[in-house]
């Protein structure tokens, strides 16, 4: 029989208190495991066919730029394979795109009068896989050489532990709510972190991101509106990206509004179950309704896309399948036509605070790996090509 060692203590609260102080020391001797030696996650390196992939174009016409001198030769094994790090990939793209005919073609992101596009994905129902999408996202889009910024606006910093900074370990540093607060907010800039992730940065969140919601009940009426405290902190950095990423806290509290403001577009993640779905309907519904108060201030908003992402979709589950379809027929173009599909893979890259993306191929079974990845590229593909739509190109 299971037994545990007894935790004594005199009062309901020093009983938590003592099972809270137990998760955080065995939290941190897995993380300090994990992410030694120097406990800073570390993106891996990418094979010449990835690389060639990454950058669309040809074994063949990347060696001939190695050969000719245009690209610098990358990392070279003891097999003579060549690897490739996400800042070699980064600086390749950028030198590609200088002697390119067609404009954007490894460098797609804003040219002049191009607007900040800010994505929000958002939904109250815990188990819609909306970090792990979030992050798989992010992921794709700095792959493919857009500039992102991630925003993490949920408390309990699920995308910030993503992005390789564990407030259980070293980070102890400004976060969104001291850009977000009402007494001497720091500048968005002094709170954002670069991260091993070439091309995304970050505005991370912890615990004390949850004192916006009570600061901002008792504030209400007080200088600016609470819903513009994110677009105009955004403001002053926004040429520096091309796409922000909002992750929400599953609730629909003030929180996920004024990113819901700050948004030029919204997704919406959900799992294709009947409990999913009705939660969804509630959470449209009252989201409808926290609008509606909103612009009977005079405010206008307005999205270049509100859509539903299918999460952990199983094609081989009929009752799920059928919910796929409903939703189909009900929202037609707003449901991203790809899928993110339920994959071990994924999950087991989760356990680990990482996407399919940090992953190598020959790390996991290959099917498993290639339907997980393709799954991910995908939905990223779908969701770059609304932004390029509401960039005005096709």
């Amino acid at each position: 029989m299971f037994q545990t060692a007894p935790i004594s203590a005199e009062s309901q609260s020093e009983v938590t208190e003592q099972m809270a102080a137990r998760l955080k020391t065995a939290l941190t001797t897995h993380l300090e495991q994990v992410y030694a030696p120097d406990q800073r996650k570390k993106l891996r390196l990418f094979s010449a066919t990835e690389t060639a992939d990454l950058l669309g174009v040809s074994g063949q016409f990347l060696r001939k730029c190695h050969s000719d001198g245009s690209l610098k030769e990358p990392t070279v094994n003891k097999g003579g394979r060549r690897s490739y790090s996400g800042d070699e990939i980064w600086a390749m793209r950028q030198a590609l795109e200088i002697g390119s005919r067609s404009p954007g073609k490894y460098v797609p992101g804003r040219r002049e009068g191009d607007k900040l596009q800010v994505i929000q994905l958002m939904n109250f129902k815990g188990g819609s896989a909306k970090s792990t999408a979030t992050i798989h996202l992010c992921h794709y889009l700095a792959l493919n050489g857009y500039r992102v910024l991630a925003i993490d606006l949920d408390p309990q910093g699920s995308l910030t532990g993503f992005c390789g900074l564990q407030t259980e370990l070293e980070f102890d540093g400004p976060t969104i709510y001291d850009a977000l607060r009402y007494e001497d907010p720091l500048s968005l800039s002094d709170v954002i972190v670069d991260t091993y992730f070439p091309g995304l940065d970050l505005a991370p969140a912890r615990l004390i991101l949850s004192e916006f919601e009570t600061e901002t009940a008792v504030n209400a009426g007080r200088g600016a509106a609470f819903f513009e405290r994110l677009s105009n902190a955004l403001a002053p950095v926004e040429a520096d990206y091309d796409i922000v990423i909002i992750d929400s806290p599953p609730a629909l509290g003030f929180l996920t509004l004024t990113g819901l403001f700050a948004a030029t577009s919204v997704l919406v993640p959900m799992t294709p179950s009947m409990l999913d779905l009705a939660s969804t309907q509630q959470f449209i519904e009252m989201t409808s309704a926290y609008l509606g108060v909103i612009e009977d201030t005079g405010v206008s908003m307005d999205h270049d896309f509100f859509s539903f992402l299918i999460t952990r979709d199983d094609p081989s589950d009929i009752p799920s399948q059928q919910i796929v379809s409903l939703m189909r027929a009900l929202f037609q173009e707003r449901i991203i036509p790809s899928t993110a599909l339920r994959s071990t893979a994924v999950a087991d890259a989760s356990m680990l605070k990482m996407s399919i993306y940090e992953v190598a191929r020959a790390d996991m079974t290959r099917s498993t790996y290639d339907r997980a990845r393709g799954s991910m590229d995908s939905v990223g593909f779908d969701i770059a090509s609304l932004v390029q739509q509401a960039w005005g190109r096709d």
